[in-house]
């Protein structure tokens, strides 16, 4: 019996949605009556495609008597994660062309790498990234050869992109194609506590550098919790990839077999055929609604109270973030890992991955199981992929093999979720409370202000951080500074916390699914630029940080103040940043997913 709150939600979200669903549906169902997208195409247009396509696909281009399926791809070598991709094209012309189908290259899209921009200039174009990569996907399925797609995307940024660029397309249908993670390297512990002593001058860059090495080894994605693995365990939870495939590593011989599956797999609910399944009948409020409790019940990255709005939105459906809280409330957290625990992502695939979770979950009455998949149907989404005399197959997930990592029976690790929505009188905002020990989630504290990062480093490293502290960082929203990421503060925030003092977070920007162990509030809306209450705090301003309660407070009051202003614009000019300005003027709040789009 599905849940009395997993209803509720799911009905609030219908109804709240039902114009915007309205339109989109229409526009979906506009696209499809037209028929297969290819009678709307001249002889010329045609002629275009087959002049750079000679090979053994050039008949079916011209004829268009079999399927097409365009590939949309995010390879480049700046990330581990998608370097995986380069042969990926490849396999799949092969694999359809021996059903008699064809592929192409529908066009690649932009994919940044956070890892290499953290802290960067770069970094403030992030997260405009992602409705830039929705529209680069608009831009390449426009040719209208295609009858499904494959999108080959996974990082924090791309994979939401990607899903907001197909549903402009919802009329064909659409899955998504993982790559895996890379193998465990050094311990997080290791690395956090290298990162901790080169911030307080203990260690050389020589020794970070080799840490950092020795952790980011090889290729696939980064193996802690962070936003790219999210986005492969919410994706696989909505039923956009085949059961069991987020998390098998690139090296595993299951890989190649499962991007050649999902290539057969999509050619058969194409309109050339009975089975017909466009993308729109997928991206459904119950293949969302199982995203978000699967999301919750992982502890998965704060960068999804972001996306899954925006992604929601590019279909018609509006999710807000009391519907995150709401859900919150009611699904309990299953899953233990990096930077919640010490395990990381390649251990929940061992204890049984997305497939268990999914079980547990819906045992527990948390998911809907009449949603439709990419594929095949909720009762699919609980197996899992091996191999048997080197064939793959899908067998019953069964129950978790490491109930210290995975708990699919009785009990929990904590009663909740791992996010958590706070307000109060300094705006709303959002937490990873499952990162964070109880001990730290009531800190009562002054404020120190700052309007960037870089001056709280600065702050530290001259010694002017010994104490409690609500370290408030401001004028990092979107429309600010395009809500870069602020990971440089985790090493000296952790610091002040090792040394006893209590300290917490406030800010604008964003820390993603690797905020660690300190309490933050995150994407506080509305922002400073924007006339928020962060630009009315002080330095000494009494901070209310009450995680357990929801609440986030200044106990000093505004009476009498003028908001602090802070040109941002003209700190948003180097290294390509001026080319985004109309991205920061027009994008929506945190709340709304921080888009220029919708």
């Amino acid at each position: 019996m599905l849940n009395k709150v997993v209803a509720e939600v799911t009905e609030n979200i219908v109804k709240r949605s039902a114009a915007s669903r309205a339109k989109y549906m229409a526009m979906m169902q506009a696209q499809e009556q037209l028929g297969r997208d290819r009678v709307i195409l001249t002889c010329s247009n045609i002629a275009h495609v087959a002049a750079g396509n000679k090979g053994p696909d050039l008949e079916n281009i011209i004829s268009g008597k079999n399927a097409v399926v365009g590939i949309i791809s995010a390879y480049n070598d700046m990330l581990s994660a998608h370097c995986p991709f380069k042969v990926y094209p490849d396999e799949i012309k092969e694999t359809v062309r021996a059903q008699g189908a064809s592929a192409l290259v529908a066009s690649g899209v932009p994919a940044m790498c956070d890892g290499v921009t953290q802290g960067q200039p770069g970094m403030d174009m992030s997260l405009f990234s992602r409705d830039i990569i929705a529209q680069s996907v608009a831009v390449g399925m426009s040719h209208n050869v295609f009858d499904a797609g494959l999108m080959l995307g996974i990082c924090d940024k791309i994979a939401p992109g990607l899903v907001m660029g197909a549903a402009a397309f919802g009329h064909l249908p659409v899955a998504f194609v993982p790559a895996g993670p890379m193998s465990t390297g050094i311990s997080n512990e290791e690395k956090t506590s290298v990162r901790q002593q080169y911030a307080a001058g203990k260690l050389d860059k020589s020794a970070l550098q080799d840490m950092e090495c020795r952790s980011y080894h090889d290729q696939g994605t980064c193996t802690f919790y962070g936003t790219a693995n999210t986005n492969q365990l919410v994706l696989e939870a909505m039923g956009l990839m085949l059961p069991g495939s987020a998390f098998v590593p690139p090296y595993d011989p299951r890989r190649r077999l499962l991007t050649a599956e999902i290539s057969k797999q999509i050619l058969k609910f194409t309109k050339l055929g009975p089975n017909y399944r466009p993308l729109y009948k997928v991206l459904d409020v119950k293949n969302f609604v199982n995203g978000i409790c699967a999301w919750l019940a992982s502890g998965g990255s704060t960068n999804h109270t972001l996306h899954i709005i925006a992604m929601a939105r590019a279909c018609g459906l509006i999710i807000t973030w009391d519907d995150f809280s709401a859900l919150s409330e009611v699904v309990p957290l299953l899953v233990s890992i990096y930077p919640n625990a010490k395990p990381d992502i390649n251990a929940l695939q061992a204890a049984g991955g997305v497939p268990v979770l999914m079980k547990a979950l819906a045992v527990r009455g948390l998911v809907h199981q009449d949603v439709l998949t990419c594929v095949g149907d909720f009762a699919s989404q609980l197996t899992t992929p091996v191999l048997e005399n080197g064939e793959l197959k899908f067998v019953p997930c069964g129950e978790t093999q490491d109930p210290s990592v995975l708990i699919s029976g009785e009990g929990s690790f904590s009663a909740h979720g791992g996010i958590k929505v706070l307000s109060g009188n300094l705006g709303r905002s959002v937490i990873k409370i499952s990162a964070v020990a109880p001990e730290h989630h009531h800190v009562k504290a002054p404020a120190r202000v700052f309007d960037s990062q870089h001056d709280v480093e600065r702050a530290y490293k001259e010694g002017k951080l010994n104490g409690d502290a609500v370290i408030v960082v401001r004028f990092a929203g979107p429309a600010a500074a395009g809500m870069p990421e602020l990971h440089k503060l985790m090493p000296v925030l952790g610091n002040l916390q090792k040394a006893g003092y209590h300290v917490a977070l406030l800010t604008d920007g964003r820390l993603s699914g690797a905020s660690g162990k300190i309490p933050s509030a995150l994407h506080v809306c509305p922002e400073a630029l924007r006339g928020g209450p962060l630009a009315y705090l002080r330095d000494g301003d009494m901070i209310d940080f009450d995680a357990d309660n929801g609440t986030i407070n200044c106990l000093t009051s505004f009476d009498g103040r003028e908001p602090a202003k802070l040109d941002t614009e003209s700190l948003e000019q180097t290294y390509g940043r001026y080319l985004f300005k109309s991205c920061r003027a027009a994008v929506s709040t945190a709340e709304e997913g921080a888009t220029f789009l919708f």
